[in-house]
């Protein structure tokens, strides 16, 4: 039944398309402040597209206008929002339950301090859902816990496009594909929230640390940082993490909407087995002992065919045998990734349609933990208004947990995605 549903809500979208004339625009702070419409910098927000791209690389500037545009001093307050709401259905083998919720609230502050100085701030405020009390002890708690998800200064330009400086809360370059400008408001990427036992590290979270990136004429970027690895929890140990971005791009684009894109990507950090350790510091930060070491390495690609986009990304994660409760005589090793096919249809980017696979293949002797997730969505832009980006949203999720005993979930939600 939801299926049939799906389906519908995909021909009626593609049909509403041909009865409107009416152009899409989605303009959040950076947009309303150069009067573009948002697909200037979006395939269809949350996604960038190439030029998107190019602005965040230059530290939320215009390339070759640096210097010349106002400040954030000079312009209305950079406020930005983001709410999506709707129906969820989930179904299991033991019934089905249905539910209006919030899928997340986010509130953003960036621009421009001064010729390549420029800020990003993002707010993520605690959501109960409607059984939990005000302090979290219903039954089924916060669905958002309150967090300052990225609070950081960018120095751009140091070396005119060769070096950039990122410091504070951020979302690192490694995260090639961003988890927070997928298409996706139920089904994440579910190798990048993947954990193991006694390794609190996740590859899914932003970073607290400093990063150096830059790109060059021929197509070649690079991201470079040091972190300290835990999120936004204290520090636990003396040692920080690593990590280390490489791409190139054949074809004019950036990849993300034109020319063909590879790269590769590797993480190494530590994490210790004895905690809190002798000294807890002034920040909550603590000296655990007994560190071991652990990797997340990765190959990615982004393939572009006129309005068609291919992700995919694969991942290979291992941690030292210390980590291993379950086979303690080895380093426990998994692999996993995802393939997302996006097509941008129609007058001014209106209707978005998306498949997506991910996977998680764990060792066999933790096969109950392989996971495979089936995804479709259907996106359709409204309206014609200057501050305001409202989407029509319809996603549908199929997943299998366990090799042997199989679990099987179906996840069916239909929202709105408003920002502005």
């Amino acid at each position: 039944l939801d299926m049939k549903k799906f389906i519908l809500f995909l021909i009626t979208l593609s049909l509403c398309e041909f009865f409107s004339t009416t152009d899409s625009f989605s303009i959040p702070s950076f947009a309303r402040k150069y009067g573009f419409n948002c697909s200037m910098c979006h395939s269809g927000f949350t996604k960038l597209n190439d030029f998107g791209q190019r602005f965040r690389d230059n530290g939320y500037q215009i390339p070759g206008q640096a210097g010349k545009e106002k400040t954030v001093f000079e312009t209305a307050p950079p406020i930005a929002m983001r709410l999506p709401l709707g129906r969820t259905t989930y179904n299991t083998k033991d019934g089905t339950v249905n539910s209006f919720n919030l899928y997340g609230l986010d509130l953003l502050a960036a621009g421009v301090l001064h010729k390549n100085i420029s800020f990003l701030l993002i707010y993520t405020p605690r959501i109960d859902e409607p059984s939990a009390l005000y302090n979290g002890s219903g039954i089924s708690g916060p669905s958002q816990n309150g967090a300052l998800e990225s609070a950081s200064l960018v120095f751009s330009n140091i070396i005119p496009n060769v070096l950039n400086i990122r410091v504070g809360r951020f979302e690192p370059g490694y995260h090639i594909f961003s988890s927070k400008r997928t298409f996706y408001l139920v089904q994440p990427y579910e190798i990048y929230g993947m954990t193991t036992t006694k390794n609190s590290y996740v590859f899914d979270d932003n970073q607290i640390g400093i990063e150096a990136s830059g790109h060059f004429k021929m197509g070649f970027k690079y991201a470079a940082g040091i972190v300290s690895g835990n999120g936004s929890s204290p520090d636990n140990n003396g040692r920080e993490d690593v990590y280390l971005s490489l791409s190139q791009t054949f074809g004019k684009g950036d990849g993300q909407s034109a020319g063909q894109r590879i790269g590769i990507f590797g993480y190494f950090g530590s994490q210790p087995l004895t905690l809190p350790g002798t000294v807890i510091g002034n920040f909550g930060q603590t000296n655990g002992r007994n560190n071991k070491s652990f990797s997340r390495i990765g190959f990615n690609g982004s393939l572009n065919y006129k309005t068609f986009n291919v992700q995919m990304l694969y991942f290979m994660g291992s941690d030292d045998k210390a980590f291993n409760t379950l086979s303690p005589t080895v380093n426990y090793k998994y692999t996993g990734g995802f393939f997302e096919l996006d097509c941008i249809a129609l007058f001014n980017n209106k209707l978005v349609t998306s498949l997506m696979y991910n996977w998680i293949q764990p060792p066999d002797y933790d096969s109950d933990r392989e996971f495979k997730a089936y995804s479709a969505l259907c996106r359709y832009y409204l309206g014609d208004w200057q501050a305001v980006n409202v989407a029509l949203h319809a996603e549908y999720t199929h997943r299998i947990t366990g090799s042997t005993s199989k679990y099987l979930e179906n996840i069916f939600a239909l929202a709105l995605d408003f920002a502005f």
